[in-house]
């Protein structure tokens, strides 16, 4: 039953790394250079649309039970045959919430709530061009930083699943 729930979260944990590394990589050679392209005051009201819509419960879910879904097989397997398996799931939960989660929370939401209360919406002017390109390149590094941290967590965790195969 061990094996099985941890063959569950691992499973779990795969999907959602891998919606969450790969919407951030979307954001980063395509969502944002698209809105780049545009007037500053239209991609400005666009951003403050997607951070309001991307706030719901498929996006938040996957976003908060990837690393538990990970620390989780890691933690059932550590009471498995396959407990030499577990450390990649167990470093894969800490990178995602160091990589992922801390970005998101430290640079940005803060950085999402500064666009919502900027107030250059419809401003075609120098206002809205000056807040839309300190606002993008900042934050299109620092997810790219996030689709990074992603991906590194999808890697432990496909390593963890490589190793649990192999009968670690």
């Amino acid at each position: 039953m061990t094996s099985l729930l941890a063959a569950v979260a691992a499973a779990l944990s795969m999907l959602m790394t891998a919606g969450m590394a790969g919407t951030f990589f979307g954001f980063s050679v395509g969502v944002m250079p698209g809105l780049n392209a545009a007037p500053a005051s239209s991609a400005i009201d666009a951003m403050n649309a997607v951070n309001v819509k991307i706030q719901n419960p498929v996006f938040l879910g996957a976003f908060v039970l990837a690393p538990v879904a990970a620390a989780g097989a890691g933690a059932l397997l550590l009471a498995t045959p396959h407990s030499g398996a577990a450390w990649p799931f167990l470093a894969a939960a800490a990178v995602y919430v160091v990589g992922v989660v801390l970005i998101t929370a430290a640079v940005n939401v803060p950085m999402n709530d500064a666009l919502a209360a900027a107030g250059a919406h419809g401003d075609p002017g120098e206002a809205a061009a000056r807040i839309w390109s300190d606002y993008s390149s900042r934050w299109s590094t620092w997810n790219t930083w996030r689709a990074v941290g992603g991906a590194v967590s999808l890697l432990l965790t496909a390593y963890g699943a490589y190793r649990w195969g192999v009968g670690s």
